[in-house]
């Protein structure tokens, strides 16, 4: 770990970002910070790019990390005409790692953002390697993801989950965030100052925050297969083992889908933000592969390590 500490990589977090970039649908936040092959971090629903804030202090002194903040997220810039879905966010991904002139990059998702990660690069020359943190599985939406979403097209559905979110009790019940982590205690302090008061206090990101599941269309777990056919690259899966939402058990069977070496590390104890719960273990896991120097072509590789 690095002198750069986890305090001050969440006020890194809290400062302006080092630029904007236009994409279209509004503006991209990136900041960037360290020094070594370039990595680029990209966040899920409904958090933003400070969910990697813990693990920055590892990566610090061996990357060159560029964490984005999507559009309708954290400090993005953007109004309530802009369309807040899996493909333009996609397009967005890849407008920045153009404007960026980032022609050999690391690819770290979590959630969602693997998604659309994977949506936007999958295939792309520019990619020297993958890390996919429990994220979307071809296999389709597991029943929790679906009850989460089911109340998507309710009038007032944003606004009744950030209340529901913002209410310590509430947001630490299973069917909110309750099974997110595996110390609920971790739903408060910064997790709650990052991405859940400011739903309550701004109306352009309560707004979106609605926008994205509201868009959100299932076939983009159809389109995994094809998109993982296409990856020829290492790819390194880091997964909580008691990810309730994307079950690790799918994990392993989806892994004969990429195309070039593939390893899974699963976190005993881990659940879906298990980057934020167990960052050092994440990290350590990650690294290998991010680090791995760029080559064309990957190999397939039936093994898989499964440590923790």
């Amino acid at each position: 770990m690095s002198d750069f500490t986890v305090v001050q990589a969440g006020n890194f977090f809290r400062a302006r970002p080092d630029r904007l970039i236009d994409v279209g649908e509004g503006q991209v936040a990136v900041r960037s910070i360290g020094e070594g092959p370039d990595v680029l971090f990209v966040h899920g629903w409904p958090v933003s790019g400070a969910t990697f804030r813990s693990l920055l202090p590892f990566f610090v002194p061996h990357f060159r990390c560029h964490i984005i903040d999507l559009v309708g997220a954290g400090d993005s810039r953007f109004d309530q005409t802009a369309r807040i879905d899996v493909a333009t966010h996609a397009a967005a991904v890849r407008r920045v790692v153009d404007t960026l002139a980032l022609d050999d990059v690391g690819v770290v998702g979590h959630d969602s953002g693997g998604l659309i990660a994977r949506s936007a690069l999958a295939g792309d020359p520019r990619v020297r390697s993958w890390g996919l943190i429990d994220t979307e599985q071809p296999q389709g939406a597991h029943w929790r993801l679906s009850l989460l979403f089911a109340t998507r097209h309710l009038p007032g559905f944003e606004r009744l989950l950030t209340t529901a979110l913002n209410i310590r009790l509430l947001r630490r019940n299973r069917f909110v965030l309750g099974d997110a982590f595996h110390d609920r205690n971790l739903l408060d302090g910064d997790f709650a100052q990052f991405f859940l008061r400011p739903l309550k206090d701004n109306a352009d990101l309560r707004w979106a925050f609605g926008q994205f599941p509201r868009n959100f269309d299932f076939s983009a777990f159809d389109a995994l297969a094809g998109l993982h056919s296409r990856i020829n690259v290492p790819v390194q899966l880091v997964w909580g083992a008691d990810d309730p939402y994307f079950p690790v058990a799918w994990t392993r069977a989806m892994m004969s889908g990429f195309r070039g070496e593939v390893r899974l590390h699963e976190v005993r104890r881990g659940k879906l933000f298990v980057h934020e719960e167990f960052p050092e273990e994440v990290a350590a896991a990650l690294t290998p592969t991010l680090a791995a120097p760029h080559h064309g072509s990957g190999r397939v590789s039936p093994d898989r390590t499964m440590r923790g």
